[in-house]
């Protein structure tokens, strides 16, 4: 019996190695012939062997929202990251205000983002999340305009080793955004922010993710326009005339016979 239950260990641990990416215990479970087939237990029983043969080790067995996957432990990533020559992405501290917004008020809309941060967000900011497969759109706010709701996916978990929502720091325990940044796992020191707007050259742009579902991107509505465009020709036009009438006045004193008056 223990050396079936070695076996199970060494097979799980092979696909996950395989596989390249996180597998759930029942597509773990769909490798064997229905004869032979483990339980969800005993699969899960057999994860734990092997994530305990990780111990002292440079790699962690990690449950994740899509699965089990083998990953380098976070604490090494200064050494790993110089495999890579190019350099981390860095982000905004524009863009990961948002993504907290839409993580711990999710859904939300583009609007109320704005109205809770008290500028406007940049649409590359919704695009680059949405390219990173970070946000997605869950529905629409019976709202004039119905403008999109966001929430997280599956894929963000993925990326910061979250199982569920539930493992987000906690807000109360969160004193800022370097705070939130150093929980998530961002090693690198946030840009600096733009005072008074969102800077579009501030955000990264990456590449368009093939396949994408079109539900996913946002709709473009009323409430999501960028604040100072709308109305600014007919501001101008209101300047201008009220700079004319002075003036008018003016020639038409002017104008006028001064044996005409009295």
């Amino acid at each position: 019996m223990a050396e079936s239950n070695t076996t199970l260990v060494q097979i799980l641990e092979g696909a996950l190695l395989a596989a390249g990416r996180p597998l759930t215990a029942a597509q773990l479970g769909e490798l064997f012939e229905e004869p032979e087939r483990p339980t969800v237990a005993e699969i899960r029983e057999a994860l734990a062997v092997a994530a305990q043969r990780c111990e002292d080790r440079g790699f962690e067995l990690q449950e994740v929202a899509s699965g089990y996957r083998y990953q380098v432990r976070q604490s090494l990533s200064p050494w790993v990251a110089r495999l890579w020559q190019e350099r981390p992405q860095k982000y905004s501290r524009a863009l990961l205000e948002t993504l907290a917004l839409i993580a711990y008020r999710q859904p939300i809309t583009r609007g109320e983002i704005e109205e809770i941060r008290g500028v406007a967000v940049s649409s590359n900011i919704i695009k680059t999340l949405h390219e990173r497969e970070w946000i997605r759109a869950v529905g629409h706010r019976d709202v004039p305009g119905r403008p999109s709701m966001y929430a997280t996916t599956r894929q963000f978990l993925d990326y910061f080793n979250l199982k569920n929502l539930d493992q987000l720091p906690a807000l109360a325990e969160i004193r800022d955004l370097e705070t939130l940044n150093a929980e998530l796992g961002f090693n690198d020191p946030l840009e600096t922010a733009v005072s008074g707007a969102d800077s579009d050259a501030a955000v990264p742009t990456l590449t368009l993710v093939a396949n994408r579902d079109p539900a996913d991107e946002p709709q473009t509505t009323a409430d999501s326009a960028e604040p100072g465009e709308a109305g600014s020709a007919e501001q101008e036009e209101a300047n201008m005339e009220r700079t004319a009438e002075p003036a008018a006045a003016a020639d038409n004193d002017q104008s006028t016979d001064p044996g005409t008056r009295h």
